[in-house]
C-alpha cells in the first residue's frame, strides 16, 4: 500500500536493507520498476516514488526545475529519516539522481544512471516544446504512440503486447500539468561540467537503440564521472530496464557485487 507524503509525494516501501531509492522516466510511475522488485527488495529496503507531476503525487502548475524535483526527494528522505541511500534513476530519474548527488553528495551512497543524459542538445526546448504544446492542446493520448515508439524497439513493441497497454495507459494518465513541468526540467539539464564532482560508485547504463540519450551520451556521463562503470545493452531502446530486464538486473547485481554493497 502506497503513502502520500507531507510534501505530496506518493510513496512505497519494500524489502529490507540499506535504503535504495528508484526513480522513473518521464510519463511513468513507481510501476515501471516492478521487473527490478523481486531482485532488490531481497537486498534492500526500496524506497520508490512518484514524482511530481506523475502518478498519485501532487501535480502543481509548472514549470518544475529539476533542483525542485531533487529537493522534493530530499524532503521526503527528512521525513522518513533517510541519511543516505543508493539511487537508481533511469531518464528523468537519472536527471534527478545527478542533481540530488551534486546539491547533497553525503546522501546518495551510489548511482545508477540509465538512459539518461547530463546536457540537453542544442533543439532541446524547441522539441520539447513541440510536445508541451501537443499535451496542451490535444491530451496526453496523442502522445502515447509516438512515445513507446521512441522508448522500445519494434520488435519488442510487436510482441510485448501488454506490457505496451500497460505503459500506454500510465503515459495517458499522466497529469498534463505534471508533463508539461517535467518536460520544462529536462529540457535544461545542465550537470555534465559538474559530474566530475561525483565521487560515490556509479554504474551507467543505456540501451543500444536508444535514440533519445544514446550510448555516445552515456560514454561521456561515465567518462566524466571517475568512478563509474557502463555498459551498453544490446536490443533495448530507452527503457532498458523492462525491455531487457534479466540483462539490466544482472548489471545491478555484478556492480553491487563488486562495490561490495549486497
Amino acid at each position: 500500500m502506497t503513502c502520500i507524503s507531507n510534501n505530496g509525494l506518493n510513496y512505497l516501501i519494500e524489502g529490507n536493507g540499506p535504503w535504495i531509492t528508484l526513480s522513473h522516466s518521464l510519463a511513468c510511475n513507481i510501476s515501471m520498476w516492478d521487473p527490478q522488485m523481486d531482485l532488490l527488495k531481497n537486498h534492500f529496503t526500496v524506497l520508490r516514488f512518484d514524482s511530481r507531476g506523475h502518478g498519485k503525487s501532487k501535480s502543481p502548475p509548472g514549470p518544475y526545475s529539476l533542483l525542485e524535483l531533487a529537493n522534493d526527494v530530499y524532503e521526503l528522505y527528512g521525513e522518513l529519516g533517510i541519511t543516505n541511500s543508493h539511487w537508481v534513476g533511469l531518464s528523468m530519474g537519472g536527471m534527478i539522481g545527478q542533481t540530488l548527488a551534486l546539491t547533497y553528495p553525503n546522501l546518495i551512497s551510489s548511482l545508477v544512471l540509465a538512459d539518461t543524459t547530463s546536457k540537453r542538445p542544442d533543439n532541446a526546448l524547441k522539441m520539447w516544446g513541440e510536445r508541451i504544446e501537443m499535451a496542451r492542446s490535444k491530451g496526453m493520448n496523442s502522445l502515447v504512440e509516438s512515445t513507446l515508439a521512441r522508448w522500445f524497439t519494434k520488435d519488442f513493441r510487436e510482441t510485448a503486447l501488454d506490457v505496451m497497454k500497460k505503459i500506454g495507459g500510465d503515459i495517458q494518465s499522466t497529469p498534463v500539468e505534471g508533463f508539461i513541468g517535467s518536460c520544462e526540467a529536462i529540457s535544461r539539464v545542465d550537470t555534465f561540467d559538474q559530474l566530475k564532482e561525483i565521487a560515490c560508485p556509479t554504474l551507467v547504463m543505456v540501451g543500444e537503440n536508444d535514440h533519445g540519450t544514446p550510448p555516445e551520451m552515456g560514454l561521456k556521463i561515465h567518462q566524466q564521472i571517475k568512478h563509474s562503470e557502463f555498459y551498453v545493452i544490446p536490443n533495448a531502446s530507452h527503457i532498458s530496464n523492462i525491455e531487457q530486464a534479466e540483462i539490466f538486473n544482472q548489471h545491478l547485481v555484478d556492480f553491487y557485487i563488486k562495490e561490495k554493497i549486497i
